[in-house]
């Protein structure tokens, strides 16, 4: 009777098993990662810093190349106002009497009174640049420097090339003085049309560069 009791507790245990599902094994849950400890992957860390050194590097290096462009601006208005200056000088004192004076001639008359505009106007540049006084908006002053400068160094090539001809024809008949003179005046004048024509490059790259913001 045990046998047969043995017996009927296996056939009721394999008929449970028969109609119980499978039981399938699950992963254990991933663990929830920490927000506030959560880093970035070292690919975009390293992307990030990348991008933050080359903003600081880039607005160093246009630090500098302001401070240059403002050094070297100042340093030419300074040349173009003595070349000037020694145009003038030289010129309005070229009188020795007779035909050797400067004001019987026209191109040297223009010569003279173009000195003493480009005097002038690089003089009150030249001041301008030292103190960083700023009579307009920024633009509109750098808009204004570079018309300036273009005029004033046409005018400046425009009356030592109407001198040169003039000069040329005295020398070949004499070499004096008056001459002399002429020749340096108008070599000063030319040496004041190259300084305002770098000026000019100068102030159309800084107008060019102007910021809006």
């Amino acid at each position: 009777m045990t046998t047969n009791q043995d017996d009927a507790s296996q056939n009721h245990d394999q008929q449970q098993q028969k109609q119980s599902p499978p039981v399938v094994p699950t992963a254990p849950p991933a663990a929830a990662a920490d927000v506030e400890s959560q880093t970035e992957p070292a690919p975009a860390q390293q992307a990030r810093a990348a991008g933050s050194g080359f903003g600081v590097a880039g607005i160093i290096r246009r630090w500098k190349r302001d401070d240059l462009l403002r050094k070297g601006s100042l340093a030419l208005r300074g040349l173009s106002l003595v070349f000037s200056l020694l145009a003038f000088i030289i010129m309005a004192s070229n009188k020795h009497g007779d035909w050797k004076d400067f004001d019987k001639y026209e191109e040297y008359r223009y010569l003279l009174g173009i000195a003493i505009l480009a005097t002038l106007y690089t003089g009150a540049q030249a001041f301008k640049n030292a103190t960083g006084k700023e009579m307009f908006q920024r633009r509109t002053s750098a808009l204004a420097d570079f018309i300036g400068d273009q005029i004033m160094a046409y005018l400046l090539i425009s009356s030592s090339s109407s001198a040169i001809p003039l000069t040329n024809r005295m020398r070949e008949s004499q070499d004096n003085i008056f001459t002399d003179a002429s020749a340096s005046a108008i070599s000063m004048a030319f040496l004041a049309f190259v300084s305002l024509a770098l000026l000019a490059l100068i102030s159309g790259h800084k107008l060019s560069s102007q910021s809006y913001i």
